[in-house]
């Protein structure tokens, strides 16, 4: 059986920054912690705290020491409150995603209705929506906008991690039904190619292997986008949950992983799917 790997596949920049930023934390001797998970990925957190980089589930959980900003950002309102308790702050936020809160504030302060594309719950966009006011619309798809909208100046903004046809389909809704429109591509480049490649690799496999957390929001799209085109795709966290008889009389698989997935994580389902033959 062939495996085949995505050109564009596993951890990103902002995600191997935010890694790096943690692991030096850890070294400072002081108590650490990230404000939420530092990355959708449980493997590669509960590494992070072996080393001594502890969860806190709220401002409230931290006295002292080190708190890291999780790459998924965070209201600025959280970052002056942590400031003022004494704690030192390193801001592990995901340029892609920063850029992303510029984006929103600037339509917010230009007089534009912010609509957000993406995950109401998640917490990048709870970040984004910090920066766009409170009164920002959030959707998920062009099903989720409202059956009227009153303002006619409409500024559209998206979660860094949606894929450019979900954001298509909110801005073609919106488009016939307001007088201005402006649109914020801030889908960030890793995972617009982590999406193409996915997408390419799956119409030519027999099956596809998704490797990533299962909480991980980018992860989750690539095994939609490979579901799309290849009924056998199968999302996994680690190489043991990868089982044999998916590949029963196959001639090729391929394997993927999202942004928040560490390279050595990938290689572990690889060889394990190699282990296979």
């Amino acid at each position: 059986m062939r495996v085949e790997v995505a050109r564009h596949a596993g951890v990103c920049y902002g995600v191997e920054r935010a890694l790096k930023l943690a692991q030096e934390a850890s070294e400072q001797g002081v108590d650490v912690h990230s404000l939420g998970p530092l990355i959708h990925n449980p493997q590669a957190v509960a590494e992070l705290r072996d080393k001594g980089v502890e969860v806190a589930a709220s401002l409230d959980q931290v006295d002292s020491g080190i708190l890291v900003i999780r790459s998924h950002g965070v209201d600025p309102e959280i970052i002056h409150e942590a400031v003022d308790k004494g704690l030192d702050v390193v801001d592990a936020t995901c340029p892609f995603v920063s850029a992303a809160h510029a984006c929103a504030e600037e339509l917010a302060n230009g007089g534009y209705s912010v609509v957000i594309v993406g995950e109401e719950d998640h917490p990048e966009v709870e970040g984004i929506l910090a920066h766009a006011g409170r009164s920002a619309l959030i959707v998920q798809s062009a099903d989720d906008l409202p059956a009227k909208i009153s303002a006619r100046k409409i500024g559209v903004v998206v979660q860094t991690t949606q894929s450019l046809s979900r954001l298509e389909e909110v801005v073609n809704a919106l488009l016939p039904r307001v007088t201005e429109l402006r649109v914020c591509n801030t889908i960030c480049s890793a995972t617009a190619k982590r999406q193409l490649s996915a997408e390419e690799l799956a119409r030519k496999v027999d099956a596809v292997v998704v490797v990533g957390g299962h909480n991980s929001g980018n992860t989750t799209r690539l095994a939609e986008i490979c579901r799309a085109v290849n009924p056998h795709v199968h999302h996994v966290e680690t190489a043991a949950e990868v089982e044999a008889s998916w590949f029963d009389g196959l001639e090729s698989v391929g394997v993927t992983a999202g942004a928040s997935t560490p390279h050595a994580q990938m290689a572990g389902v690889i060889e394990a799917i190699r282990g296979m033959n």
